[in-house]
């Protein structure tokens, strides 16, 4: 029995399998932290103190809804929720539509101003037409705005959150030297089919979200 012991222990000591398990054990370092770390975008999970649990890149911690968002770009009062991967493409088609309806409305407003004659029998009538006109006035321009500001974060496929971050980044970019570039962009094209969707006619279509994945992985630029 001592004599088996030692043979097993001698041939486990040989040069033969010393090589054989060096090799496995490189081409599994190779396989796993070579070639599959890539893959996963270089992203790490972060641990979230109030869920408890990992959360994946580009997912936040709201502390209205009190829940961590994937891609979560801030959190909107006027729809009760926050606004972030799933309902991402919704909200922008939503901040269309309201553009639309309240230029649509102003320009209303200035023709009914300058092409109508108006007898104001009662004066108050004529206040609240004014007060009305620069409601819309104001309340196109906020829209609009808001509107161009997430055109402006969909075509570099970033998120209001990443836009503040990505302003400090670039700040030291620049002070070494370097080219600041956002790792998440793409090309505009491409930015904008991962939320709108492959097919244009889609865009505008708040329930083509077939694109979409689990949102927990991003793919990356190479530059």
């Amino acid at each position: 029995m001592a004599r088996r012991r030692g043979s097993a222990a001698a041939a486990a000591a040989s040069p033969a399998v010393v090589g054989a398990v060096s090799v496995l054990a490189l081409v599994y370092y190779s396989t796993v932290f070579v070639f599959l770390d890539p893959q996963r975008q270089g992203l790490k999970s972060r641990y979230c103190d109030k869920c408890c649990m990992y959360k994946p890149s580009r997912t936040h911690h709201c502390k209205v809804c009190k829940r961590c968002v994937l891609k979560m770009d801030h959190h909107c009062v006027w729809i009760n929720n926050c606004v972030g991967y799933a309902n991402y493409k919704s909200f922008i088609i939503c901040v269309l539509n309201a553009t639309i309806g309240s230029l649509y409305s102003f320009v209303v407003f200035l023709f009914d101003l300058f092409q109508t004659e108006h007898e104001y029998d009662v004066p108050y009538v004529k206040v609240i037409h004014v007060l009305v006109g620069v409601l819309l006035f104001f309340l196109s321009l906020t829209i609009g705005s808001l509107l161009c500001w997430h055109i402006y974060l969909l075509c570099h496929n970033m998120t209001t959150i990443e836009y503040r971050e990505a302003t400090r980044a670039k700040w030291l970019a620049q002070k070494s030297g370097q080219k600041y570039r956002h790792r998440f962009d793409l090309g505009t094209r491409k930015n904008i089919q991962m939320i709108m969707g492959p097919n244009i006619l889609c865009w505008l279509c708040p329930t083509a979200t077939g694109h979409l994945k689990d949102g927990t992985e991003f793919q990356i630029t190479n530059n």
